[in-house]
């Protein structure tokens, strides 16, 4: 079989041509995954995955003009969109139908907590019920007997929320503080109700925070060792943030993206904590993103902002994944220091580009 698995982002038209070498017979060997939230950073970590090992990958996109479908095309040219929408049942019926996928990956939601407060019903429409027609959309084309398709959903630790114990295990209790927790709470619970009224191989992945250099500029890891990054090559004077008491159990998004593989590939479906069991603060990630750029004094250029801090706080998340780690032999392999060392280069080299690229221009 063709080998083209390799490759950045810079080899983009290398890996197009290789794409292009497979046959139709080698195609129809391979094994189906059909990913939701594709264009995201988990998506983007699970399609190089799901590619290295062989499979085609689909990719659902919402809208004719999504504005990061080039960023897909010119980084991952294996992945075909299928146009689809988790707020619409017949679409995801026609998608499935088209695609006849193996494995579904649904990893789309309205996943920005704070926005989630503002945006309570529309959350609760897409993080919640969106996992229900998915279900519904796998239930009808693969059948009411013997489905065949495996069937993976992104639950949440935010689902803990006001936490009943620590660390937190698949039989915590879950109380979640805002609506996206609570949307996440359903999405979880009606996997569970599926899976034991039909049968149906569906698991859900309790992950605990995880990051990395794509993740999206609205989030406090990246927003942080973004700013940390300007500010020490003069671009930005101050970040401004909220609780800086928080404790999260912070891990990186590539180890994360291979535990939701393993849950699919087990005999049984089950549900599974993916942690890193180790904590750190937001002070603690602010200090650590500026010590990257060689600064110490970092309070100087924080300042905190109330309309930052959540209306409901959720003071302290850290998972115990001995049961992932037990079962499906996963283990993380980058550490919270390697996290920062990684996101915080990125967002250097990012951003001194686009400072040379503008002093080029104007």
């Amino acid at each position: 079989m063709s080998d083209c698995t390799g490759g950045r982002a810079s080899d983009a038209d290398r890996r197009v041509d290789c794409w292009a070498s497979f046959t139709n017979y080698e195609r129809a060997l391979m094994p189906r995954a059909f990913v939701t939230g594709i264009t995201g950073q988990d998506g983007q970590h699970l399609a190089e995955l799901l590619h290295s090992k062989g499979y085609e990958v689909f990719g659902m996109v919402k809208g004719q003009n999504n504005p990061r479908m080039h960023m897909m095309r010119d980084e991952f040219p294996y992945v075909e969109p299928v146009p689809g929408d988790l707020a619409d049942l017949p679409s995801l019926v026609k998608a499935l139908d088209m695609v006849q996928p193996d494995e579904v990956y649904n990893l789309g939601a309205i996943s920005f907590v704070a926005l989630s407060f503002n945006q309570a019903e529309l959350t609760a429409n897409i993080t919640g019920l969106g996992v229900l027609r998915m279900l519904e959309a796998v239930r009808m084309v693969g059948g009411a007997e013997n489905n065949p398709i495996r069937m993976y959903q992104a639950s949440s630790s935010e689902m803990f929320g006001k936490v009943r114990e620590t660390p937190q295990t698949e039989m915590t209790p879950f109380h979640p503080r805002s609506p996206y927790g609570c949307a996440k709470v359903f999405g979880h619970d009606i996997v569970v109700n599926y899976r034991e009224s039909y049968g149906m191989y569906a698991c859900s992945g309790i992950l605990f925070n995880h990051e990395g250099p794509r993740r999206g500029m609205e989030f406090v890891t990246r927003k942080v060792t973004n700013a940390a990054a300007r500010i020490k090559l003069g671009l930005q004077n101050e970040v401004v943030l909220g609780n800086l008491d928080s404790k999260r159990d912070w891990g990186y998004a590539g180890d994360y993206v291979k535990a939701m593989w393993l849950m699919l590939q087990q005999d049984e479906p089950d549900d599974y904590v993916v942690a890193t069991g180790v904590t750190h603060t937001i002070e603690d990630l602010v200090r650590m993103s500026f010590a990257e750029v060689g600064i110490d004094n970092w309070q100087d250029y924080v300042r905190q902002d109330p309309k930052y801090f959540r209306p409901a706080e959720v003071d302290l998340l850290i998972g115990d994944s001995t049961k992932a780690r037990t079962k499906l032999g996963w283990e993380p392999e980058v550490d919270f220091a390697q996290l920062i060392k990684m996101m915080v280069a990125n967002d250097l080299e990012l951003e001194a580009a686009r400072h040379r690229q503008r002093q080029i221009s104007g």
